[in-house]
């Protein structure tokens, strides 16, 4: 009979016990699986590559995935100090990643993310399209190279149920006359389309010239397939009205927005909007901006709800007493609550249902060919070598830290050895056992020492990492210090000790001395 090591791996995968299973059971347990084990089990034979590649599964498996919400950081400069871009993952529990991640470069854009792809805008020719799992990559030529004031808010992401099909959209600003590169900012009649897996961006022509500053200020969505966006309406009461985008059929449509007249307050600026998806349906927020900060808002914050959009029927949803600085987007809401930014720069998550409280979270080429992402990809920029220089510190901080902590141990513990060895030479029982008690407890008890990630943390997890360091600092201070008095006061107890047994020691022979003395002269 031949071994184990010996059978040809065709013959050794037929006698897999799992694959004696029907299949529906077996796909039903890769189900439950998350994709970093699923990807090692497509290795294992061609029968599982073949069931865990097929694009049934992989839909049937995203849809049964637990839905995450990415919360996007742009890099930005903090007090003249500049720190990359950064993604955060809030579970279905509210717990935030701790690792960054890998695929997302210092300097890149969200664009937009769907079904755990994301597509990131660079500064170079290219996008890039990276899958959150595997840590892989496709690169896609820019539809214009070069294109002077294009903007990463200028291109969306979606998946139309239907087709199933990914297409990246670009809002391509009206040429400027006379010049073959420059493009209009303002507005734009064309929207350029790329299908994954496709050959070449497409132009599809607006029904009319719109507003490229509305997208910019109010935002795109993509919900079921179908891009939404603001444009201006100049007629309306809210001088807003909504224009759509199918992505299957690549046809255009406007909705309506309320007929209702806010009621402003008389000392507040302008009314800014803002659309935004919750629960995959058209909402728009919208609230007053102050006269003499315009980012600032002002009153309450009103989120409307398209319910029929057949209909084009709204209905308030949401009344929130005190305006946010920012408003977050595509998405507001994440399991009943909503995320919004505050003045003082932290994100904040509010209840939805029930009383309105909050929690504070600490502060996400032609051919394209898919590849895994280099890990410096972008970090070899001079402007990021300081800011990696820091991390670096952090972490010779926590080395050093670990050393000390080490040799604190080791000091008291031969402190307390040696106390001990002077114990036998005090005679008083009461004073030997005070002194025994004492030295019992000069050994410090500091917190266990957890290895080092080697993975980058998140922005989050960094400054958690940084506060958990300057907390231990303070304890390891303040530890040692204790035992350094503590040594200090049982030295000087045992030298008072042993000082006293001397004393008395040599009162004794004073007596003996002197009786002895008597003695003799009374013989005499």
């Amino acid at each position: 009979m031949a071994s184990e090591e010996t059978k040809p791996k065709k013959q050794r995968d037929e006698e897999c016990i799992i694959n004696g299973l029907p299949g529906e059971l077996i796909e039903r347990i890769f189900l439950k699986l998350p994709v970093s084990t699923l990807l090692r089990c497509t290795g294992v034979c061609e029968q599982w590559h073949k069931l865990i590649r097929d694009p049934q599964f992989v839909t049937s498996h995203l849809q049964d995935a637990p839905q995450c919400a990415v919360l996007f950081f742009p890099q930005e400069s903090v007090s003249g100090e500049p720190h990359p871009a950064d993604a955060i993952l809030i579970d279905e529990a509210w717990s935030p990643s701790t690792y960054a991640v890998p695929v997302i470069g210092p300097d890149d854009f969200l664009c937009g993310s769907c079904n755990g792809l994301l597509v990131l805008y660079t500064k170079s020719s290219t996008l890039k399209v990276a899958n959150f799992a595997t840590g892989e990559c496709l690169h896609l030529e820019k539809p214009v190279k070069n294109l002077r004031g294009d903007h990463f808010l200028f291109y969306n992401f979606g998946f139309h149920p239907l087709s199933k099909e990914y297409k990246i959209t670009h809002f391509l600003g009206d040429p400027v006359v006379g010049s073959t590169r420059s493009h209009n900012n303002s507005r734009f009649s064309v929207i350029q389309v790329y299908t994954l897996g496709g050959e070449k961006w497409r132009d599809i022509k607006t029904p009319e010239a719109l507003s490229l500053n509305c997208v910019k200020n109010s935002g795109a969505v993509n919900i079921d397939g179908t891009m939404c966006w603001l444009i201006e309406d100049m007629v309306a009461n809210w001088q807003h009205a909504v224009m759509t985008f199918d992505l299957s059929g690549e046809s255009f449509a406007r909705i309506q927005l309320p007929a209702t007249v806010h009621e402003d307050c008389a000392g507040g600026g302008p009314r800014r909007y803002w659309i935004r998806e919750i629960d995959r349906k058209i909402c728009i927020a919208t609230a007053q901006a102050c006269p003499s900060l315009p980012r600032r808002l002002v009153g309450m914050l009103q989120i409307w709800e398209l319910e029929n959009k057949t209909e084009q029927r709204w209905s308030l949803k949401y009344n929130i007493q005190y305006s946010p600085d920012y408003i977050p987007g595509p998405n507001l809401v994440h399991r009943n609550k909503i995320i919004l930014q505050r003045r003082d720069g932290n994100l904040y998550s509010y209840e939805l249902l029930g009383e309105n409280f909050n929690t504070k979270l600490y502060v996400y080429k032609k051919t394209a060919i898919a590849r895994r992402p280099k890990q410096r990809e972008g970090w070899e920029l001079k402007k990021w070598e300081a800011w990696e220089h820091q991390l670096s510190d952090y972490e010779k901080l926590w080395t050093r830290l670990h050393e000390e902590e080490h040799e604190g141990i080791a000091l008291a513990e031969h402190s307390s050895i040696s106390f001990n060895g002077l114990l036998p030479r005090i005679l008083d029982d009461a004073i030997r056992q005070d002194i025994g008690m004492k030295i019992n407890k000069i050994c410090p008890s500091l917190p266990d020492q957890q290895p080092r990630p080697l993975r980058r943390l998140n922005c989050v997890a960094q400054k958690q990492d940084r506060e958990n360091l300057s907390a231990r600092l303070e304890n390891y201070s303040s530890i040692m210090k204790a035992s350094r008095e503590a040594s200090k006061s049982i030295m000087s107890m045992i030298l008072s000790a042993v000082e006293n047994q001397r004393g008395a020691s040599g009162s004794n022979a004073g007596i003996s001395s002197q009786n002895r003395s008597e003695g003799d002269d009374a013989k005499a």
